[in-house]
This record gives C-alpha cells, sequence and structure tokens, in this order.
C-alpha cells in the first residue's frame, strides 16, 4: 500500500509539471500571436491534453485497482526511461525557447530550430514524451495502461508530426 501511495504522488507531480508547462506554453502562445504567429490543427490540442490526461489518471487507477506489485527488475530501467524521456523533453523545451508550446504554431518567414538536440534529431520533445508514456506506468507496473498509451500516442504523434511539418514547411521562407 505504501508503494502505491508514493507511486500516486509521484504521479501527480508529474500531472503537476505538465500544468506548470501549460502555463509556460500559454505564455509563449500569446508572445507568439503577437508576432503573427499562425495556430494549425487546432483540434489535435484537446486530443492531445485528453490523451495525457487518460495516461496519469489510467496508471494511478490500474495500480490502485489491479493492484500490481513493484517489480524492482521493471521499475528501476523504467524510471531511468522516464528520467532520459525528461531530460530529452526539458531540453527540447529549452532550445525552442519562446517558441516552445503545446500547440503546432508556426511564424511567418521564420527557419525552424536545428541547433541543440534538434541539430541531430528531428523531434526530441515527441521522442522524450514517448519515453514516459511507456515508462511511467511500468515502474508500479502498470502494463496495460504503459501498452495502450504508448499505442495512442504513437498514433497521436503520427498525425501530430504530419501536421507540424507541413506547416513548418510553409513557413519557412
Amino acid at each position: 500500500m505504501v508503494s502505491r501511495i508514493v507511486y500516486t504522488v509521484f504521479v501527480a507531480l508529474v500531472a503537476i509539471q505538465r500544468l506548470s508547462e501549460l502555463a509556460l506554453s500559454r505564455r509563449n502562445e500569446a508572445r507568439l500571436r503577437a508576432r503573427g504567429a499562425i495556430e494549425h490543427a487546432r483540434w489535435q490540442t484537446l486530443m492531445l491534453a485528453l490523451l495525457h490526461s487518460g495516461w496519469l489518471l489510467s496508471a494511478t487507477v490500474e495500480v490502485w485497482l489491479l493492484q500490481p506489485h513493484i517489480q524492482w527488475g521493471l521499475a528501476l530501467p523504467a524510471i531511468v526511461i522516464f528520467t532520459l524521456g525528461q531530460v530529452i523533453r526539458l531540453a527540447a523545451i529549452r532550445t525552442l525557447g519562446d517558441r516552445w508550446s503545446v500547440r503546432v504554431m508556426t511564424l511567418p518567414a521564420t527557419r525552424r530550430v536545428t541547433r541543440g538536440m534538434y541539430s541531430w534529431l528531428r523531434h526530441p520533445n515527441y521522442v522524450g514524451v514517448a519515453l514516459e508514456i511507456m515508462s511511467l506506468p511500468l515502474i508500479h507496473g502498470a502494463v496495460l495502461t504503459a501498452i495502450l498509451f504508448s499505442v495512442l500516442n504513437a498514433i497521436a504523434m503520427v498525425a501530430r508530426i504530419s501536421v507540424e511539418s507541413r506547416a513548418l514547411a510553409a513557413a519557412e521562407p
């Protein structure tokens, strides 16, 4: 029971982190709009919000309902992978600076960012998110959530990357 409580607190901290990132995104979006940015595929924001909320809720509910025991042979690698996902995602956010947003927004006649992680990985933010979505549930054995939301995230990312790639190509000078 103690491990489930600790895990739930950890998931809650991840949720708080995501909410603080939404606040950062809103500030950046306001700045981007003031500079003439165009938003693309607005519906994707709601889709991703539902996906991430469902993921965090599902991970917690699965741990409490099915009561899997922590298997340290799975939990420790999951913690390492989750941490790697965080590092990659936060580095991507930092590299994009005030151009980072949860929405697909482009500034006309502006080149895409190609420094930092973007010099060798086209979508580091999405790689980091994929690692987090897969690993966070596995920390406490929520295998069903890890599988389901990894598949849902992969489907969402195919749509998202397609829209983003077209938008960025159209915006470049």
